[in-house]
C-alpha cells in the first residue's frame, strides 16, 4: 500500500544509542517509520504505553521486539522515560520518540509546538536526537481516520537529517526553560526537513493548542 522513499539514510547512527525524532500526523506513522528504520539497518523500537504491554498477544510481541514500556505516573511494569534513555545507553539501542505527543493539531499538518521528553532523555544520558519527517502518509490513513487506503501504493517520503546539536545545553541545569528551548531546536530541525520534502513555506511559528483551546493529546 506505499513505497518508501528514503534520503539522508546514512545519517541515522550505525550503532550505539540514539532518539529518532519524526514528525507525527497519521496514525500510521510509527508503521512507516518503523519500516525506514528496519530498512536502514536499525531495529525500530518506541516507547509504548505500559499498559499495552499486559494485553494478550499484543504484549508479548513488544516485549519480544524489545519495546520499552513507559508508564507517566510510575508503575511496577513501566519506567519513566529518562530511565528508559538510561536503558537504551546500557543496551546500545536505538528508540522512536515523538516530541509532539500526539497527532499535530496544526490544520495543514506541519508540526506542533514539542513537548520536551526527547531532549530530556538526551541531555541526562548524552544520547544524540537525530530528526526525521515524512510525507504522504496522509494519503494511506488520513488523520484521525479509520479507514486505510491499500490500492493503488502511496509514495511516502522520508528524509533523515544530522542530529541536532544540543551542545549549548549541555552545562545548563535541565529546567522547564532550557528543556523548552532545546525542544524548539528540535523541532525546527524537523520542520526544515519537512520543507525540503513539501516545498512549501512552514507557519511563522509551530502550532500551539494551548492557543486555540485544544489539548496537547488525544483525538479531537
Amino acid at each position: 500500500m506505499m513505497r518508501l522513499n528514503i534520503s539522508g539514510g546514512e545519517k541515522l547512527p550505525r550503532s550505539g544509542p540514539f532518539v529518532l525524532a519524526p514528525n507525527h500526523f497519521s496514525e500510521i506513522d510509527p508503521i512507516v517509520v518503523g519500516m525506514a528504520v528496519w530498512k536502514l539497518g536499525r531495529a525500530p523500537r518506541f516507547m509504548a504505553k505500559a499498559g499495552l504491554f499486559s494485553v494478550p498477544v499484543i504484549g508479548y510481541l513488544l516485549t519480544k521486539s524489545g519495546q520499552v514500556p513507559v508508564q507517566r505516573t510510575g508503575s511496577v511494569r513501566g519506567q519513566d522515560p529518562v530511565a528508559a534513555g538510561g536503558e537504551l545507553v546500557a543496551k546500545g539501542r536505538g528508540v522512536v520518540v515523538y516530541p509532539e505527543g500526539s497527532l499535530t493539531r496544526d490544520p495543514d499538518l506541519w508540526p506542533m509546538r514539542g513537548k520536551t521528553g526527547a531532549v530530556r532523555i538526551a541531555l541526562t544520558h548524552g544520547i544524540p536526537i537525530t530528526p526525521m519527517a515524512h510525507w504522504g502518509t496522509d494519503k494511506v490513513m488520513a488523520r484521525y481516520s479509520r479507514k486505510i487506503s491499500f490500492f493503488p501504493p502511496k509514495r511516502i517520503d522520508v528524509i533523515v537529517g544530522d542530529p541536532v546539536d544540543l551542545s549549548r545545553f549541555a552545562d545548563r541545569p535541565l529546567d522547564a526553560a532550557t528543556l523548552t528551548e532545546a525542544t524548539a531546536v528540535v523541532m525546527e530541525a524537523i520542520t526544515a526537513l519537512l520543507v525540503e520534502i513539501r516545498g512549501e513555506t512552514p507557519p511563522d511559528e509551530p502550532w500551539d493548542p494551548s492557543k486555540h483551546n485544544q489539548k496537547d493529546t488525544g483525538r479531537f
